[in-house]
């Protein structure tokens, strides 16, 4: 689950989210029970809402209107 930062953790604007996707893949069962890597895991649909969170991030920083909104994640 999301682990929420008193400071920003360093490497970018999207790290806490890739953090968080990371931590998932390697927790799911496909990784510990299956043994498949966490690359193979995601391909096959393993944490898709923080995959898509993590897209969104990403997006967000080449989008125009995000200096006037912000950008999503955390």
């Amino acid at each position: 689950m999301p682990r929420y930062y008193e400071d920003k953790p360093d490497g970018g604007a999207c790290a806490g989210v890739k953090e968080d996707l990371g931590a998932c893949l390697l927790q799911s069962d496909c990784v510990l029970q299956e043994g498949k890597s966490p690359r193979q895991c995601l391909k096959e649909g393993h944490c898709k809402a923080l995959k898509y969170s993590f897209f969104e991030c990403k997006r967000s920083m080449l989008d125009a209107r995000s200096r006037f909104r912000g950008r999503k994640g955390y």
